[in-house]
């Protein structure tokens, strides 16, 4: 077979390095490791980038698909940090930045009655590995929760107004923490959990759960801030809260980051 040019190794010449280039929104199927040892098959939204030397015209975007379908399909954290390192080793770069973003399933008791549902949550995995041996990985959770306002209970002589929020949270470890472990983490920091399925004697529970835990956003970011303190692998976090307000035409929202040291 004749020899095809290599178009992305001609020089360029306008002295200009990429960041990243690379491929995104690719769709991969995944199983994803639980935290009571079985797994789940999921989908993943990919996105795969290398820096590029100024002297590179462009980057072989196929090396890409190659390093994703070698890695296989089974998607743990010690796993994922393999894969930066193939995409280095492949497009001979100096940084590799991986993301795969997947909905992630918990079966959930309704808290009195037990009728299992199922939750879903947003997770995000990004790893940035130098050449050097650096890796830097981030986990993001996006979990769904219920508040109900102080304020409004305090002045209000029946009831209070209370909505569904969403947390995002991102966090850096030491060793790796659970997915299960982050979502319960924050859960426990809001007036009340939620659930899919849930009964009459369930609706009443989670009601005046809500009543008896009222919290602002402020107070909802302070309290996933609180415990990630004090949890032990834990190193750094981003926890950022939306309450989608039931009685404004806007969204509370407030943001907590611990600096990295």
């Amino acid at each position: 077979m004749k020899e095809l040019k290599d178009t992305q190794n001609e020089r360029d010449d306008r002295n200009l390095p990429i960041d990243r280039v690379g491929v995104k929104g690719l769709r991969f199927p995944v199983e994803v490791r639980d935290k009571d040892g079985s797994t789940q098959r999921s989908v993943a939204t990919v996105a795969l980038a290398v820096d590029l030397p100024e002297h590179y015209k462009g980057t072989h975007m196929s090396r890409f698909v190659e390093a994703l379908n070698a890695h296989g399909g089974c998607l743990d954290v010690r796993s994922m940090a393999s894969l930066p390192a193939e995409l280095l080793r492949r497009l001979d770069a100096r940084k590799a930045h991986v993301e795969f973003e997947f909905p992630f399933f918990l079966s959930k008791p309704a808290p009195v009655t037990g009728k299992p549902g199922l939750m879903d949550y947003g997770v995000k995995f990004e790893v940035e590995a130098e050449r050097d041996g650096d890796v830097d990985f981030v986990v993001t959770i996006q979990v769904p929760v219920a508040t109900l306002c102080p304020c409004s209970k305090q002045i209000s002589e029946r009831g209070a107004h209370n909505q569904r929020g969403i947390v995002t949270y991102s966090v850096r470890f030491r060793e790796p923490v659970w997915v299960e472990d982050l979502i319960a983490l924050v859960e426990r920091s809001a007036s009340c959990e939620l659930y899919s399925l849930l009964k009459r004697p369930d609706e009443k529970f989670v009601t005046e759960r809500a009543y008896d835990n009222p919290v602002f956003v402020e107070d909802l970011v302070r309290n996933v801030a609180s415990r990630s303190n004090a949890h032990d692998d834990i190193v750094w976090y981003r926890v950022e809260a939306e309450n989608f307000e039931s009685i404004h035409n806007h969204q509370a929202y407030a943001v907590i980051e611990k600096p990295r040291s």
